[in-house]
């Protein structure tokens, strides 16, 4: 280190090399004895006045040096800035320079003065001793050791050279090589000495860092020696098995800080025991981790990492939270967020370890619920209600369960059951059916109360027959049948149930491939004036003929075609067809298609119409488009969207069965239509039923005042024409009155006998006339 480096040390170093000077004062007090000593016995030996002086001043100047050294302890040295810290170096440089000067001075005063070897030897000796000493006390200040040993030595060579002998004066040369040794020597050691409180600050700093880390860090740490012996403990690890100050715990032994740490969390003894068995086997390497519930409010994982020295560090984490939320996704996973059943999934687990208990001699059963009419509910009081009311049955379903069976919720208003029993197969029926009874009744809901019947259908089993997906589909079948025979009834699973579900799935089969291979056909039933001479429209009816059952209803085949999701492609087929076979008529006569419930779920509908219509070149004004009302009562906005974007295409809308749904008369104002198609059953008895035709004719007049076309389906006696023609109830009539369902050619040939007859009537009358 060069001497003007000492300006450019950083501050705390500086200070730290000044204040060493400072350190050790009882040397400066020794030094000071065997200075006085010396002199006073050079002073005994030669009886010269001026070793007495020195030895006046050697104490005088240690009186001043001590004066100051008390003076630095008061000092605040925190606060010092370089530039005062350099004032007590120069202080102190000012003090030693005039201790090791009087040492000099007698020295060369003894050489040139005295002549006399013990006084020469005595004062050079404690010189040189003093020289010695200097290195090791003032290596913190390089001008400190550079003026002390010039001012030591100095007097003492000018004093060997003032003797003018040719040896004394080598000798005062040889004394150089001393004092160059005596700076290197200060400056190795100082240098040593600013590395190693560079280091020491750097590794402090790390220090400070690393803990400030550690007692900072979210998880507990232990580091533990060989012998399970805690190292190093963070903060958070005390926090969280509540161990009080983390000082206390170096070089404790874990077991005792975990038992200290267990018997401090309110843990029952045997859980205290079980905890502590897991820890132990985390730091015997048993496990590398492991989840240990000290509380409800309280879990903790644990895990162990070992060490190349047979250590262990030991890191765990509170992970409450996190165990809160997995608890809360797993109930989430398993249970309605409705209802608090178990869901299907987990209603299956559930069965499956059922199963597995009980006794495989036993009996299982299987039943679902469903709520009959829930959908009216829903359209009449909205779904919070419907859900409320759901929340109803469910809550009385757990009670009248009990633990005598497994109750979920399978989806919507239908509700699944598992009964075991190890009794006989009446027994079981009756807890099933009583179950049933049960479920039966009022409920109460958002103020409302609704009598709710309950249509059921269950199977039983034995236990090693008991296969969930099959018995679901046989209840499923069971439950059809209550539905169709009498709802709200309790139906057990037959086997020709199976045999009729078997034949369905077929005839869906069959369906498919009837579809795929153009196996549908299309009849047409025409819609004439009132006067029955002439055709409008007429309406296209898909038709099915299987090959081995023959004719098969459209109310059968639609329906399967609406459960397998092949109804649109029904509909692709109708609305090409009847374009087709519509360009064949007589340009006044338009064809009408049915649109189904699926088919207004998307607008997919409208490019579909759009291409159809381009490819066949049917003018849109000629095709008509039908819907029910109960295509209407779902998403009725989306549907009322689509209807407008067919209408604009010049394309009309009518809606069948006018009548028979909910709320009809608001979708009258609501959407786009044209035409109004007057359901049958209002024409049925008009004669015998006045009350049923003075409906009839308010729903004709309210449609006329709307500006609406109206079409009145299934007239089929002459009686029943002449009395709507005779309040001019209708603009078009389709019915078996006029003609039947029949082939597209039919249609070109009737409408050609129509005009004829019509064109011989006008001959007639122009004769009569």
């Amino acid at each position: 280190m060069k001497s003007n480096e000492q300006s450019a040390l950083p501050t705390d170093v500086y200070l730290s090399f000044v204040s060493s000077l400072y350190d050790y004062r009882q040397t400066l007090l020794i030094g000071m004895l065997s200075h006085v000593v010396t002199f006073l016995l050079v002073f005994a030996k030669t009886h010269d006045p001026f070793f007495l002086g020195c030895t006046v001043a050697i104490v005088l100047i240690w009186l001043v040096r001590g004066v100051g050294m008390r003076r630095f302890d008061r000092e605040d040295l925190a606060s010092l800035s370089f530039e005062g810290i350099r004032r007590w170096e120069n202080r102190y440089n000012a003090g030693g320079v005039c201790a090791t000067l009087t040492l000099g001075i007698a020295c060369g005063y003894a050489i040139l003065a005295t002549r006399d070897p013990f006084a020469e030897l005595a004062c050079i000796s404690v010189t040189l001793a003093t020289m010695v000493s200097l290195v090791g006390r003032n290596y913190g200040s390089a001008r400190a050791v550079v003026v002390m040993s010039l001012s030591a030595c100095g007097p003492i060579i000018l004093g060997l050279l003032g003797l003018m002998d040719v040896f004394m004066a080598l000798l005062a040369v040889l004394i150089v090589p001393f004092i160059l040794t005596t700076w290197s020597m200060a400056r190795g050691v100082r240098e040593t000495l600013h590395k190693n409180v560079l280091a020491a600050r750097e590794i402090s700093t790390i220090a400070s860092r690393f803990d400030l880390a550690l007692n900072n860090m979210p998880h507990g740490l232990f580091m533990l020696d060989a012998d399970n012996r805690i190292l190093v403990a963070n903060r958070r690890a005390c926090e969280l098995l509540n161990l009080g100050e983390r000082e206390r715990l170096k070089d404790c032994h874990l077991d005792a800080v975990l038992r200290y740490g267990v018997r401090h969390t309110f843990l029952e003894q045997d859980q205290a025991k079980q905890v502590l068995k897991q820890l132990n086997q985390l730091v015997q390497g048993m496990q590398s981790r492991a989840l240990i519930p000290f509380s409800d409010d309280l879990f903790l994982e644990f895990s162990a990492s070992r060490r190349d020295n047979g250590g262990v560090v030991l890191i765990f984490e509170d992970v409450t939270a996190r165990v809160r939320a997995e608890k809360k996704i797993l109930q989430m996973a398993r249970f309605d967020t409705l209802t608090g059943l178990p869901n299907r999934d987990y209603f299956g687990e559930l069965v499956s370890n059922a199963l597995v208990d009980k006794n495989r001699n036993g009996l299982a059963g299987f039943m679902i619920l469903n709520v009959a009419e829930f959908k009216h509910v829903n359209d009449t009081r909205g779904h919070i209600v419907g859900d409320r009311l759901l929340c109803a049955i469910s809550e009385r379903l757990k009670k009248v369960t009990g633990n005598k069976a497994i109750a979920a919720r399978l989806m919507g208003d239908e509700f699944v059951l598992f009964f075991s029993s190890d009794s006989n197969r009446r027994v079981l029926e009756e807890r099933m059916r009583a179950v049933h009874a049960q479920m039966r009744g009022a409920y109460l809901a958002s103020g409302f109360t609704f009598n709710i019947s309950m249509s059921a259908g269950y199977v039983i089993a034995d236990n090693c027959d008991f296969r969930l997906e099959d018995m679901q589909i046989k209840a499923d079948l069971a439950l059809f049948e209550s539905k169709s025979r009498d709802k709200g009834s309790c139906t057990a699973f037959e086997a020709e149930m199976d045999a009729n579900y078997l034949d369905r799935q077929k005839l869906k089969t069959d369906l498919r491939e009837a579809i795929e291979m153009g196996g549908l056909s299309v009849a047409y039933q025409p819609m004439f004036i009132a006067d029955g001479s002439r055709i409008e429209c007429c309406e296209a009816l898909a038709r099915w003929t299987h090959p081995e059952r023959g004719p098969v209803s459209p109310d059968v085949f639609i329906q399967v075609a609406e459960e397998i999701g092949v109804v649109s492609s029904i509909t692709k087929f109708m609305l090409r067809q009847a374009c087709l076979d519509c360009l064949q008529w007589p340009s006044h006569i338009a064809v009408s298609v049915n649109l189904s419930v699926l088919d207004l779920r998307n607008g997919e509908i409208i490019p579909i119409v759009t291409d159809i219509l381009s490819e066949t070149g049917l003018d849109p004004s000629r095709l008509h488009l039908e819907v029910t009302e109960s295509c209407l009562m779902e998403e009725a906005a989306k549907v009322q969207t689509i209807l407008q974007e067919l209408r604009a295409r010049g394309i009309t809308i009518a809606i069948d069965d006018f009548g028979t749904g909910y709320s009809s008369l608001s979708y009258l104002d609501a959407l786009p239509l044209d035409i109004i198609k007057i359901d049958r059953s209002f024409v049925r008895n008009i004669r015998e039923d006045a009350r049923r035709f003075k409906l009839l004719r308010g729903m004709v007049n309210l449609s006329r005042e709307l500006g609406l076309k109206i079409v009145i389906e299934g007239v089929e006696t002459s009686d029943q024409l002449a009395l709507i023609n005779q309040y001019k109830c209708a603009d078009l009539i389709q019915g078996y009155v006029f003609a039947a369902p029949m082939p597209s050619l039919a249609i070109e040939s009737l409408s050609d006998t129509l005009l004829k007859k019509l064109s011989v009537s006008k001959r007639r009358s122009r004769r009569t006339a």
